[in-house]
């Protein structure tokens, strides 16, 4: 995912405008008698990180007015260090006032999910990915997947008709794990299988798939698990990694590591906009 599309960046951004927008406007920046002056403002990193997000943090501010002149200084996917100038924009005072909070709550969002993935990308062995997982914010999913893939990480399925992945409810819901997989094959869609322990893995190994999914397995028992797939299989680790465990995980040989938490827990980049 290299780029979005600018109809699906223009409805999410006029959603959020419309949050700080909805029912009056802005009542305060009407106060300001040459508000329809041209300045040029700045966007300032206030840390050391990956940005990403830069074409929502510009629709926020076109959107409102046609002749903005937004400048960026960087690209989307590149390291920044603090005090560095993100961009510069050039528009009406009552543009850059009403835009400013919607504009850098995008570009903040998406390049703290930048910055930690690359965070965890630096920790692993070169073979190993990072992946992220459907635990993402509602109506958001695209910004943070494609954040991810900004600071060096991998996009899991994006939704549930791009893959199978068949869990541990799914499993306790059939009569028979391998029914299962067979009938997921003649979907022609990649299939994943979670397992949780040695006795479930000794179940599916022999048939024919693409992925397993260690769930919250010990570093012993992941280990054990890779040995008896012999390569046989690409595998992934799932459960509770962090930038404390995810070196040890990595050195296992896995393949994948999923984390959830890239999406969902991630801290808001440090930027800020001065007049």
């Amino acid at each position: 995912m290299e780029k979005i599309n600018q109809k699906y960046i223009n409805k999410i951004v006029k959603k959020a405008l419309m949050e700080d927008l909805s029912p009056k406007g802005d009542i305060t920046t009407n106060l300001i008698s040459y508000k329809n002056k041209i300045i040029t403002a700045r966007i300032i990193s206030k840390q050391n990180g990956i940005i990403s997000g830069l074409n929502f943090c510009k629709a926020a501010f076109k959107l409102i007015g046609k002749e903005v002149v937004f400048s960026p200084r960087i690209k989307d996917g590149k390291k920044i260090k603090k005090n560095q100038v993100i961009a510069n924009i050039t528009a009406k005072t009552k543009t850059i006032l009403i835009a400013e909070r919607t504009a850098l709550n995008f570009l903040n969002h998406a390049s703290g999910i930048s910055t930690i993935t690359n965070k965890f990308v630096k920790k692993v062995q070169n073979k190993t990915k990072i992946c992220c997982t459907r635990k993402t914010s509602p109506n958001l999913r695209l910004l943070e997947k494609y954040a991810v893939k900004k600071g060096g990480g991998y996009n899991h399925r994006f939704n549930l008709s791009d893959e199978i992945l068949i869990k541990e409810n799914h499993i306790s819901l059939s009569a028979n794990l391998e029914s299962l997989i067979k009938k997921a094959k003649k979907t022609k869609k990649t299939i994943t299988v979670e397992i949780e322990n040695i006795k479930q893995l000794k179940q599916v190994l022999g048939l024919k798939f693409k992925r397993i999914l260690f769930d919250n397995m010990s570093i012993k028992q992941l280990k054990k698990s890779l040995k008896l797939c012999k390569n046989k299989y690409e595998t992934e680790y799932s459960g509770n990694a962090n930038l404390k465990n995810i070196s040890k995980i990595s050195i296992t040989g896995i393949d994948r590591i999923s984390i959830g938490s890239i999406t969902h827990s991630s801290k808001s980049f440090d930027s800020s906009l001065l007049i």
